[in-house]
């Protein structure tokens, strides 16, 4: 059994010094990794992004992330990443990693992902080139997810979990208002996810969204929003059959 950590939109700013940093040097306890599922900054600056990285240096366990939308505001993710990377973070976009956990290969594929919307409601790559674009930079973003798992699996990957930041199903955006379903994931990811298959699928970005969800190929998603799980981060135990389930969370910021 896999114990997963994850929490998404912790939005830290220069005055959120400390403040997770107390239940993060617990994780030894209870997790064998932290997934960070984006905006892990108000504005994506770079003295936002170090103070992520002071939360998160040393920690007892290995932390995995993605950036989210508030990471890319001030234009400079590039340093954002490089911050986080610097105090020992493994950020990912369109690509993946690999934690051991006695013995076993824990493989974690994330792309931020984007929006566009689900089945029967999205948008498509038709009309103005803007529109387009926007369709083609969600479709890259899950062809990358979609590649980084299959690699994963190729290297043999005892369990694999799919990390983005926008989410992949309409079933944990329940809560939001339906007017900005496109505007807080896509259809794209869950294909990708079910195409090259995982364990577990984490997301963040929808505050107002509910836990729990599923792709149509079975594999459990969680919205791991801090608004919406309500703690420092919520533990799942992995099985790597294709289960998931909650396992409890007893520590908040």
């Amino acid at each position: 059994m896999i114990r997963v950590a994850a929490v998404g939109d912790i939005h830290m700013g220069l005055d959120s010094e400390g403040v997770l940093r107390p239940a993060f040097e617990t994780l030894a306890d209870c997790a064998d990794l932290l997934l960070l599922a984006g905006d892990l900054t108000r504005h994506g600056t770079p003295d936002e992004a170090r103070v992520v990285a002071r939360e998160m240096a040393g920690l007892p366990v290995p932390v995995v992330a993605v950036l989210g939308n508030h990471d890319h505001h001030d234009e400079r993710p590039e340093e954002v990443t490089a911050i986080l990377r610097e105090g020992g973070v493994r950020v990912l976009e369109g690509q993946s990693t690999v934690v051991e956990v006695e013995g076993r290969r824990v493989g974690i594929a994330g792309t931020k992902g984007f929006g566009g919307g689900f089945a029967g409601r999205s948008g498509s790559e038709f009309g103005e080139p803007l529109m387009k674009e926007f369709i083609r930079y969600t479709r890259r973003c899950a062809d990358g997810l979609r590649a980084s798992l299959t690699d994963l699996a190729e290297q043999g990957c005892d369990t694999r979990v799919a990390l983005t930041h926008f989410a992949p199903v309409p079933d944990t955006l329940a809560g939001e208002p339906l007017e900005i379903y496109p505007f807080l994931g896509s259809y794209l990811l869950a294909e990708a996810v079910d195409a090259a298959g995982a364990d577990l699928a984490v997301h963040g970005h929808a505050h107002a969204g509910t836990e729990h969800g599923m792709t149509s190929g079975g594999v459990p998603v969680r919205n791991v929003a801090q608004p919406v799980i309500r703690k420092a981060f919520n533990v799942y135990h992995v099985r790597g059959d294709g289960r998931a389930k909650t396992a409890a969370a007893d520590h908040s910021g």
